[in-house]
């Protein structure tokens, strides 16, 4: 009986606390996409012409976020039946946006008029000796910044 109310303990914990602090990284985002809009970020195909810049950098973004216990142990649940995990989708939501407001960050600070070329690239982290279903994943976001 213990073991089933400390893991409920545990769970509520991890509930609460990760709607917390990911409610407070969203605010943060937000705030700081704000302050940045005045960069756009662009991407162009291949045979597509670059703007005209008189120097170029390229500027690099990343960003490791954690799932809470919570969000894994309802993925874990969905994992069973099958479909969306919509758990993880704030997760992915909240690694793309701030790997690209760091990119754009330090594109600004360098003085930066806009960033072109922006991609994202994205990694699993698991480890693989402990099987205890804590996912995070790496997004970094890499562009050029002109001039």
């Amino acid at each position: 009986m213990i073991e089933i109310l400390v893991f409920l303990g545990l769970l509520t914990l991890g509930y609460f606390a990760g709607l917390y602090f990911e409610r407070r990284h969203f605010e943060d985002i937000k705030r700081r996409e704000r302050k940045t809009l005045f960069v756009p970020l662009v991407s162009f195909g291949a045979k597509q012409t670059l703007p005209a810049a008189q120097t170029a950098e390229l500027f690099i973004g990343s960003v490791v976020v954690s799932t809470d216990y919570f969000k894994s142990f309802t993925a874990s649940l969905r994992n069973l039946v099958g479909g969306r995990i919509v758990v993880y989708e704030s997760l992915l939501d909240r690694g793309r946006r701030e790997a690209l407001l760091r990119m754009k960050e330090q594109a600004i600070a360098w003085g930066a008029t806009q960033v072109v070329n922006v991609r994202l690239e994205t990694a699993n982290i698991r480890s693989q000796a402990s099987n205890n279903g804590l996912v995070a994943i790496e997004v970094i976001a890499y562009g050029t910044g002109i001039r």
